[in-house]
């Protein structure tokens, strides 16, 4: 699905590609202080608290005739709002209202383009006039904001969620089982994973041997289980870092870290003869990291010894070297024989529609409530700490932001609270999930903040 557009407009100088580099989190646009740098449109990708769009930074807004350079640049502007999901109408708080930002505004109360007005500038006690000058424009409340300084960008994706989140969230939401499952299959040197990689497709599709390190690239395979279409990815042994003098091997664990960043659900594969180390648990952290789903598959379990013991033990190891997710599936698997294959793959694809879940925000917004309720936020130095709801940002993974008054002051105890009633009472299971936390902020009153 193409990202939807969001085109910011003013008139020159108001602060419109500060805005905009801010956004795509680069220098794209250049800024001066002089009117009229921006001439042609220019697009880049944005995120805001976990909303992605394409973002138009357009030409200071100028009454000329059509046939003069500016009237031409004018033109692009109009066009750019037109073709857009949404546009923020830029005012500078500071200046306050000019017959050109009056001359904007009636225009755009006459396009079908949602406007979203935002008053920059803002970072001043001296701006609060005119950003409440700016509500005789017609366009509703303004939003008020510093560009420069990327203060009140929490009430400016509050105002944005409802135009740009829907295409966002298409993509997320379409049947995944028409997509490929994207798997893939980690671990140490010779723990097993091209083995299993060809027992999974039923041919020698993989070299495989007695030594380690055989596999240098990541290899990508399309196959099918029960019918339903999975992209199988093989990558090379991860080894302490420590341990690699070689370039070669080198540029194969780097290449093993993109497949990571590239997969939907990894399995970590462990030797059975072998236990669990720490090199494991790194491995598993960064997936987690990542924000992939992983599933712990230990490996040549038709010839492991003491095999309750070393599954209960590995299992007790996990809980304590990966507080940060708990109750990650760990299975048993023997990739000579193809025993426990079919469950690996049902894992998979069970973890992944939970990866890609998004809760219903009425569902959310009544845990979120009880939750608080049960539980409230403490209150250091006397002074209440106040959340005021919670939304879901995107999926994959499950990712929400929570917004209030002094959440920076919350402590990491009452974070992981949220996260763990998160997870539980919303059926969530064990794949990462990210939840942020967000003030408002006074644009007028830093000190308070």
């Amino acid at each position: 699905m193409p990202l939807p557009t969001v085109a910011i407009v003013g008139r020159p100088n108001v602060g419109k590609s500060t805005l905009f580099n801010r956004l795509v989190g680069k220098r794209l646009a250049l800024v001066d202080d002089r009117p009229g740098v921006t001439r042609d449109r220019r697009e880049g990708e944005a995120k805001l608290l976990g909303l992605d769009f394409r973002v138009i930074d357009t030409a200071g807004f100028e009454d000329r005739d059509p046939d003069t350079l500016p009237g031409r640049m004018r033109q692009q502007t109009e066009a750019a709002v037109r073709d857009a999901d949404a546009a923020l109408f830029m005012v500078d708080a500071r200046e306050g209202l000019t017959p050109l930002d009056e001359e904007m505004g009636r225009w755009l109360r006459a396009e079908s383009t949602p406007v979203i007005l935002v008053a920059n500038k803002a970072e001043a006690s001296a701006a609060q006039s005119g950003v409440l000058d700016a509500y005789r424009l017609g366009l509703g409340e303004p939003i008020a904001v510093s560009a420069e300084h990327g203060e009140g960008f929490a009430d400016l994706f509050q105002a944005l969620q409802p135009h740009v989140e829907h295409e966002h969230f298409d993509g997320d939401e379409e049947d995944e089982r028409e997509h490929p499952l994207k798997l893939a299959i980690v671990g140490r040197p010779n723990a097993g994973k091209s083995t299993l990689v060809n027992q999974m497709i039923g041919e020698e599709r993989m070299i495989t041997g007695p030594e380690a390190g055989i596999t240098r690239d990541s290899i990508s395979l399309r196959w099918e289980w029960n019918g339903q279409p999975v992209q199988l990815v093989d990558t090379a042994g991860l080894r302490k870092r420590a341990k690699i003098e070689d370039k070669l091997e080198r540029l194969s664990a780097a290449d093993t870290r993109r497949a990571i960043d590239y997969a939907e659900i990894v399995v970590l594969l462990l030797d059975s003869t072998r236990g669990l180390e720490s090199q494991d648990l790194k491995i598993a952290a960064q997936v987690i990291d990542e924000g992939r789903g992983l599933i712990i598959a230990l490996n040549k379990w038709d010839v492991a010894q003491s095999a309750s013991s070393l599954f209960n033990g590995v299992k007790a190891a996990l809980a304590e070297g990966l507080a940060q997710l708990r109750d990650v599936p760990l299975l048993t698997v023997s990739a000579k024989t193809g025993k426990g294959i079919d469950t690996i793959l049902k894992v998979a694809f069970e973890l992944r529609d939970a990866w890609s879940r998004r809760v219903p925000t009425g569902e959310l917004n009544r845990w979120f409530e009880s939750a608080v309720e049960a539980n409230p936020p403490p209150a250091p130095k006397g002074q209440r700490i106040k959340l005021r709801y919670i939304t879901q940002v995107k999926t994959r993974p499950p990712s929400f932001v929570v917004f209030g008054n002094r959440t920076d002051e919350l402590p990491e105890s009452y974070r992981r609270y949220l996260l763990n009633a998160l997870r539980r009472e919303l059926n969530l299971g064990p794949v990462p999930l990210r939840l942020d936390f967000r003030g408002r902020g006074n644009p007028f009153d830093r000190g308070r903040r």
